[in-house]
This record gives C-alpha cells, structure tokens and sequence, in this order.
C-alpha cells in the first residue's frame, strides 16, 4: 500500500513540476555571426517569401465561373456553288452557344444539289459485279453498295452506292479562304465570377464602362485594355499567328481571363486580365490531320416533294474562353500558422549553430 502512495505521490510531483531552459552564453564571433546570419535568412524568408510574395497571412478561394459571348460581323463571298452570298451571325457561328467557347466559320468545300440516289463511289475501285457486294456498309465509305460495278470515269470502274449523290468533293480546302472578312469580326465576351468563401462577386464588364462606351470600343492593350470586345484578328495576332493562314484549315484559339484579386485592396483593384495563345497542334513535321473541320448540310425540298441538301464540309477557328483566378483575404489562422513555423525554424536554428559549435569545439581539444 505505501509503494502504491509513494508512486501516486511521484506521478503528481512530476505532473506540477515546470521547467525552463538552461541558457548558455557562447563568446564566439564566428558562432555569433552564422547565428545572426541563419536568424537574418529565416526572418527574410518567414517575412519577405511567405507573408510579402505569397500572402500567407490571407485565406484564399478559387474562382467560379460563368461565360457568354455574342460574335458580330457580316462577309461577302462569290463562289461557283452559291453565287454571291452575305454571310451573318446566324450562318457563320455553329452552334449558335456553346458553353465557354463559340466557333467561326471561316472556310467550307461546298458540294450542292445532292439527293437520295445511286453513284459510283470514288474509293472502291472494281473490275465487274462481283467485286461489288449488295448491302456492303464501309464505315469510311460513302454509302451502301447496291452490287453493281459501274464506270466512275473513262477509265476506272467502281462499285455502285445508294447513296447523297453526288458524292462530296475530295478537294484541299480554298487558299485564300472564303469567308477572309471573318478577321474583322468582334465578339463580346460576358464573364461572370464569384469567389464563394468570401461572398464576392464582378464581372468583366466594368462599373466604368456604360453603354456608349460599350459600343465604340475594342479591346485594346494600350488604349481600352477594360473593354471586353475583341476583333479576332487582335486574338489571333496576340497568340504570334496569322489569321489568313489560321482560317484555310481553321484551329483551336485560347482565350485566358485571370481574375487574381487581394480582397484587402480596394475592389476596384480586382481586374480580369486577358491572354491569348493558340491550343490546338502545329508542328511541321506531324501536320496529319491539321487544323479544325466538320460537315453539316442544309435541306430544301422541291415543288414535287425531292429533298435536295447542300453538304458544306466547314473549316473554322473554335475560341475557349478559359477562367483561372484566385483570392486571398486575411484571416488569423494562416497568419498564426506562418509566425509559428517561423519561431519554430528560428529555434531550429540555434540548435543546430549550437551542434555546429560543439563539432569545431571537439576537433579542435582533439588536434
């Protein structure tokens, strides 16, 4: 029983026991000067790094994002296929909204008055019937073979498809392209964003900006670098490419709208900033399949009820509007957090000035 109290007694001795740390005065101007060097080094970093360059006294949030654009722009072009035709809005951006993105047309091979009827496919080359079978479906082909080999030219047979006659052309796209006035075009881009953990919310349409201004202006590094109107032909340069090139085999364009914003700054600090480049592949050497393209087709119907269509195989420049951003606020937490790490690296580093004074110290008795 009294071992029992004994050790009781001990266990509570040592819990309300306090120590505190032995100090030891080392007279050393070489210790004492890499002690007040490592010491300037952590103050620097702790001060100059962490809390000036990086803001770790401030909570930060990340930007969410909503965009809408609006393209406007009328060309003119002349072609064999449709004659002399103005193009607007509605012909040239397909699909009328997408999400963050919108695509101009730019080029087109035109293949006009195709109907539901029998032709001889370009790829499928025959010498009689037999080579061609009935109901054959090649998923590259151009339609369904009806088991004939008929005469493609004077001089090369080819199997007989139910197909949209005539077949599309296998042609390289116009060089100058068709629809060349598109570089003039303008599109509004309508950026919202919020940063939730703060209850933060702007747009890129400026509280300066009214609608006077809104309808003369285009976006402008130097002179309107706040208006949210592009001339895509700006966009295209900006990113170092030429939008002639650009527009015969069309591609993929960014549009980078940062929005980094201090919340402890005055709110009209917090501006978008707009950066262009070029996302699809370019390279020389790996040119198989460049550019951008698809096909669609407009359909008309006759007096006497034949479905006609136009097939338009469309070359164009598609245009992401990508959102980065990122906020920051103070808040005690992160700023208690830092200055915590950084006493703790302040002592780290005179235990580890003392060691270094112990090292030379025992080299030294040694020699």
């Amino acid at each position: 029983i009294m071992s029992k109290k004994g050790c009781c007694n001990s266990v509570g001795e040592c819990f309300f026991d306090y120590y505190t740390s032995k100090i030891l005065v080392i007279r050393s101007r070489k210790v004492g000067t890499l002690n007040r060097f490592t010491q300037a080094l952590v103050i620097a970093y702790v001060v100059g790094y962490v809390c000036v360059l990086k803001k770790g006294y401030q909570d930060t949030d990340t930007v969410l994002s909503s965009v809408t654009t609006k393209v406007k722009g009328i060309a003119l072009t002349n072609t064999t296929e449709l004659g002399e035709r103005i193009w607007d809005v509605a012909d040239y951006i397909i699909p009328p909204q997408e999400d963050g993105s919108f695509f101009v047309l730019t080029n087109m091979i035109i293949t006009p008055n195709q109907t539901q009827s029998k032709c001889a496919e370009v790829t499928s080359i025959c010498t009689s019937h037999r080579d061609c079978k009935r109901g054959f479906n090649d998923a590259r082909g151009d339609g369904v073979q009806t088991g004939r080999c008929v005469n493609y030219n004077d001089t090369v047979k080819t199997c007989e498809v139910l197909s949209w006659c005539p077949l599309e052309k296998i042609v390289e796209p116009p060089n100058p392209p068709l629809l060349a006035d598109a570089e003039n075009f303008t599109v509004l881009i309508k950026n919202n964003i919020r940063y939730p953990k703060f209850n933060f919310n702007k747009r890129n349409i400026l509280p300066n900006i009214n609608s006077s201004y809104l309808t003369q202006c285009v976006f402008s590094r130097k002179t309107d670098p706040d208006c949210p109107i592009f001339r895509l032909k700006d966009i295209v340069e900006e990113a170092e490419e030429d939008f002639q090139t650009m527009a015969v085999h069309g591609g993929v364009m960014g549009v980078q709208i940062r929005w980094d914003c201090d919340l402890d700054m005055p709110q009209s600090w917090c501006v978008p900033r707009y950066t262009f480049r070029r996302l699809d592949n370019k390279d020389p050497e790996n040119n198989v399949a460049p550019g951008y393209n698809f096909r669609f087709a407009k359909y008309y119907k006759d007096s006497d009820g034949t479905e006609t269509r136009t097939l338009i195989k469309g070359y164009g420049i598609r245009f992401d509007v990508l959102v980065f951003g990122q906020a920051g606020k103070f808040n005690i937490i992160p700023t208690l957090l830092n200055i915590g790490a950084g006493l703790a690296l302040l002592g780290l580093v005179s235990i580890k000035n003392f060691s270094v004074y112990i090292s030379v110290t025992s080299q030294t008795m040694h020699i």
